[in-house]
Order: structure tokens, then C-alpha cells, then sequence
């Protein structure tokens, strides 16, 4: 039998912003997420990144991450801060 094991996120620094629905958020977020060379857009259903695994909503008050691996995606707000601290300035 394949024996339990307990594992710890590596600690790793994102970029992230919190979207909050606005048209000058949206610009921002899509100006970012296209100056990596990804794609972004927005229409009247909200904002829209292409991910990895396909194209993914972002809602309002959810974080855009880009990940190390240079990915972007959505991150509901409870996850991410379940999840991220802000690195502080060293």
C-alpha cells in the first residue's frame, strides 16, 4: 500500500491584481496580461484570460495571477487569500 506523506507549498512570489469589475481595472489587467504575450479581453459578460486549460472567466473582486510559470489565471478571493501573503520589500 502506498504510504500517506504529508507536502508544504513551496513558498513562490507571484504578481497578482484584484479585478473589480471597472472599465479601467479591465484595460489594466488586459494591457498586463497581453504585454507577456497571453491573450485577455473583455465583453458584457466580464473579463476573459486564456489560461493553460482554456479560457477562463474572471468575476469581480477575483485576483489575476500570473503565475512562475508565466501563466495567467483567475483566483477567487478566498482561495487567494487562503493562499498568498503580500511579500514585503527586503
Amino acid at each position: 500500500m502506498t504510504e500517506v506523506k504529508n507536502y508544504r507549498k513551496r513558498p513562490v512570489l507571484i504578481e497578482a491584481v484584484q479585478f473589480d469589475g471597472t472599465a479601467l481595472s479591465t484595460q489594466r489587467i488586459t494591457k498586463w496580461v497581453k504585454s507577456y504575450g497571453q491573450h485577455a479581453f473583455y465583453d458584457a459578460r466580464g473579463l476573459f484570460i486564456s489560461t493553460p486549460g482554456g479560457i477562463m472567466l474572471a468575476d469581480p473582486r477575483d485576483w489575476v495571477i500570473k503565475s512562475v510559470r508565466g501563466e495567467f489565471y483567475a483566483c477567487h478571493p478566498q482561495i487567494f487569500e487562503d493562499t498568498y501573503e503580500e511579500a514585503q520589500d527586503d
